[in-house]
């Protein structure tokens, strides 16, 4: 490590120091860490997930433990109160902590008891954001973008100087975590970073101005839901009209609360909207595929088949059987393991009319109607009195 200020030696400036052990703030230190607290949990008979490395399990004596960890900070829960203390006094003999109670707050999001579950919120984020940006005093809008043809890369003249556009737009893609409404806007505007216009820079500022009227919206996840995994899938054929590629979109449903969501372009072009279509359906069985995975991990049993649910019936055709044979010969082979799902009973395809579609609001810019009817249908909420 290279001698810090104020504590170089005047006869020897160009040593260096042997490291005794990792020191905070150093690349390799999270590693270090990671791997310290990694074998802590092991030798008390944790498991760690497959499916997510941050993830430790315990089952002893038919109670189960799960334990959280992002670099330093941890999330403890499990049905039995008991163990979960005990675990804490472990820990603490162990390493230097501070309990802090029942979760309030973790990593920006907020967490909000509500008469029916929980509430998860970022309005903390969102109020700093604001500040930042001067922009906590603007005049809200109905919608994140204006509805109409999408932004394209040669509107408007280029910022001189675009880090304060790529500094706002990296913060508003932490948003994500609870918003899902501001996915599509915020995955649009992101593509504009490398040459970003004056244009683009004000549909930032309407983005921020939808905020500054929406601060306290936030994920409601119920305590009463069924254990039933489904999700809605949408494509947005040829929209990006800089490639004419496709944005793909989905919204992944454990019972009535929505556990994960996912907007971004194709990488290649489709031919047909059925294609663009067929890919997105594809990115959706894969990313059921994982939630199953991690269910079974957690011993969390879905009581049904996961069903997708998309508004094109050719896709829907295409992912039962080959129909379509002919037209589909140059899609990719690791798009079809959709068809296998569906044949083998794991999985099952529904058509669903447009009109129902929640996806929509995932893939291109809507009038305020219907955008705002999409947004409740999602599952957002108030998350805190205004």
């Amino acid at each position: 490590m290279a001698q810090p200020p104020a504590f170089v030696d005047k006869e020897h400036p160009l040593f260096i120091c042997k490291l005794r052990k990792a020191i905070y703030g150093l690349k390799q230190a999270p590693r270090d860490w990671y791997h310290e607290l990694r074998t802590f949990l092991i030798d008390n008979d944790f498991t760690n997930s497959v499916n997510d490395t941050s993830l430790f399990i315990r089952k002893h004596h038919g109670h189960l433990l799960y334990l959280l960890v992002y670099v330093d900070d941890i999330i403890i829960t499990g049905d039995d109160e008991h163990a979960v203390d005990l675990l804490v006094q472990n820990l603490a003999k162990r390493f230097s902590l501070k309990d802090l109670g029942s979760l309030t707050y973790f990593l920006g999001v907020e967490i909000q008891p509500h008469p029916h579950g929980l509430v998860l919120s970022q309005h903390r984020y969102v109020q700093d954001l604001l500040h930042r940006t001067n922009m906590r005093n603007s005049r809200p809008v109905a919608t994140p973008l204006p509805p109409g043809p999408p932004p394209t890369l040669a509107m408007g003249e280029l910022l001189l100087d675009p880090s304060e556009y790529r500094a706002t737009v990296g913060s508003l893609q932490y948003l994500s975590l609870t918003r899902p409404d501001l996915i599509f806007a915020v995955n649009k505007l992101s593509q504009f970073m490398h040459k970003p216009t004056e244009e683009h820079w004000k549909l930032v500022k309407r983005l921020l101005r939808y905020l500054s009227g929406t601060s306290n919206v936030g994920l409601l996840l119920h305590h009463q839901s069924p254990a039933h995994l489904h999700a809605f899938s949408d494509a947005d054929w040829g929209g990006n009209k800089d490639d004419f590629s496709s944005t793909s979109a989905y919204i992944l449903y454990l019972g009535r609360n929505p556990v994960s969501w996912s907007s971004k372009k194709q990488q290649t072009i489709a031919r047909s909207s059925t294609e663009a279509e067929y890919r997105s359906v594809a990115d959706t069985a894969s990313e059921i595929s994982w939630v199953c995975s991690l269910l079974n991990e957690l011993q969390y049993s879905v009581n049904q088949v996961p069903v997708i649910y998309y508004d094109n019936i050719g896709a829907t055709q295409l992912s039962s059987n080959p129909v379509f044979h002919s037209r589909m010969k140059h899609v990719s082979i690791d798009f079809h393991f959709i068809r296998e799902r569906v044949q083998s009973g794991a999985l099952q395809v529904c058509h669903v009319s447009s009109d129902d579609q929640l996806a929509n609001a995932l893939t291109k810019s809507l009038p305020r109607y219907r955008f705002e009817l999409l947004k409740d249908k999602i599952g957002l909420t108030q998350g805190r009195p205004s």
